[in-house]
């Protein structure tokens, strides 16, 4: 490449399609994804690292974008700089996301909820400490061969299993998706995404989390639901790692087990280490769990107006009820509810629902690069919250992406940095001002509104699938038969 056409591309590719560099690249740090010193990557390319992670985070925003809309924006992009004509194909841009190291893109994530933090407005529950939260969730992927590998779908059950049967032919023949089992931790702080763990639905979320607890600092506090409320889980957090525990439990909390009463519903009970190892810890580390712990059990009101739970016992390693009060303890766990309306802004805003890699390696990307977005989003929130004071929460996850991809249009049209500037702060002004409205007792039913098709589902391979004739084919085949024209 000559020297004249590298710098047309340093000029051009420095900023990629609607310059969402000049909006967001702040919370991003400048030393990610350089240039390889040798072999891929080492010298210039048209798909350099940098320019290729903005376009993924580029199509992270725009989730119904495909990589062929990728490529003509930046051969546009490329015309009107009059720098080197890209190829029409895309095999380019798709290579070169292949060749971008997975490693960088968790160095990303960790980066991107460090800002959100960081711009986030302090709260002062439960001593100022740092409030996260753990879960699990599942997606789908394209079905290819190496994604059923490392994925393998469900095995059909029940009635699904009598009529394909249980060998092992019929297993690759059934109409399931590959499937990735997710755990995630969120800041209850700025509402971001702190670690991913991932792997196959044969992985159990309890393996996955041991896997992240080492992303947890001492002195954090835990929130989790009934699947993480088990000894093993509260024992490795509190006397390994020094980490404190809310949650629910699927073990009864009654007077065998209560060792003294703190207050009206609140008593502090003893739990015993069970005979049976944990499956998800080595050896060494159940070895080293004590015999017993001593927990603080808080029965009280969680009643929200439209919410499915009335009335919930969480258990805590936060003994003190002076330092850490019930009313303080149960208001925590009720706000774990945003993790669960963050999981709804991945799967539904940014349609992290159903991956689209043809291989394991393409859709851990793409789930980091949609991790990431989101972050980044969650940044610019808390950014308008701190700076307009107002709730982040009452903040639209879905109006600030709209705002992110409109006014970075009008930012790269911007001549000069003080006009960005006033662009930027114009867009966090009609943020504030455009609160998502109070609506106590709002549900949020686990359901679908919309009717389904008439169609039936595809309940083979498509070479194998056949189409059975629709009703109004059988009557005009009926009454072509019955006139002797068939």
């Amino acid at each position: 490449m000559g020297c004249r056409t590298a710098k047309i591309v340093e000029q051009v590719g420095s900023y990629t399609l609607c310059q969402l560099e000049v909006c967001l690249a702040a919370w991003i740090p400048q030393e990610l994804f350089p240039k390889a010193p040798d072999k891929s990557n080492s010298r210039d390319r048209d798909y350099t690292r940098w320019r290729t992670f903005w376009c993924m985070l580029w199509q992270a925003f725009n989730p119904e974008a495909s990589g062929r809309e990728v490529v003509l924006q930046l051969r546009a992009l490329f015309e009107l700089e009059d720098g080197p004509t890209l190829s029409k194909k895309t095999g380019g841009f798709f290579r070169a996301k292949a060749r971008l190291p997975l490693s960088e893109f968790s160095k990303a994530l960790a980066a991107t909820a460090k800002a959100a933090n960081q711009q986030a407005p302090a709260t002062t529950t439960l001593q100022g400490r740092p409030l996260k939260a753990v879960d699990g969730s599942s997606l789908t992927m394209a079905d290819t061969p190496k994604n059923r590998k490392v994925y393998p779908p469900l095995a059909p059950t029940g009635k699904a299993a009598k009529a394909t049967g249980t060998g092992k032919a019929s297993r690759a023949e059934k109409p399931n998706f590959p499937m990735m089992r997710i755990v995630v931790f969120f800041s209850l702080l700025s509402g971001a995404i702190l670690a991913l763990a991932q792997g196959s639905l044969g992985t159990s979320e309890l393996s996955l989390f041991g896997s992240l607890v080492s992303q947890l600092a001492r002195g954090d506090i835990l929130l989790g639901d009934r699947g993480f409320g088990c000894f093993p889980v509260i024992a490795l957090l509190q006397h390994t790692l020094g980490i404190d525990f809310i949650g629910r439990t699927t073990r009864r909390v009654d007077g065998r087990r209560r060792l003294k009463r703190l207050g009206k519903n609140d008593w502090l009970i003893r739990w015993k280490k069970g005979a049976s190892p944990s499956p998800w810890l080595s050896a060494l580390q159940w070895a080293g769990l004590p015999p017993e712990l001593t927990l603080r059990a808080v029965k009280g009101s969680c009643y929200q107006k439209g919410f499915r739970v009335r009335r919930v016992t969480v258990v805590t390693t936060l003994l003190d009820p002076i330092l850490f009060s019930d009313k303080e303890i149960l208001q925590a766990y009720a706000r774990r509810w945003r993790l669960e309306m963050c999981l709804d802004d991945l799967k539904t805003t940014l349609k992290m629902d159903f991956m689209r890699g043809q291989s394991p390696a393409m859709v851990q990307k793409e789930v980091y690069v949609r991790l990431i977005a989101h972050n980044l989003i969650r940044c610019t929130m808390a950014e308008a919250a701190t700076q307009h004071e107002v709730v982040l929460e009452r903040l639209s996850f879905k109006g600030t992406l709209d705002a992110v991809r409109q006014f970075s249009q009008a930012m790269a049209r911007a001549r000069s940095k003080k006009k960005r500037h006033e662009l930027w702060a114009e867009m966090l002004a009609t943020l504030a001002g455009d609160l998502v409205p109070l609506r106590p007792g709002r549900r949020e039913p686990r359901a679908r509104k919309r009717v389904k098709t008439k169609y039936p589902r595809l309940s083979a391979p498509r070479h194998k699938f056949r189409d059975r004739p629709k009703r109004n084919v059988r009557r005009t085949n009926s009454r072509l038969r019955s006139l002797g024209l068939m």
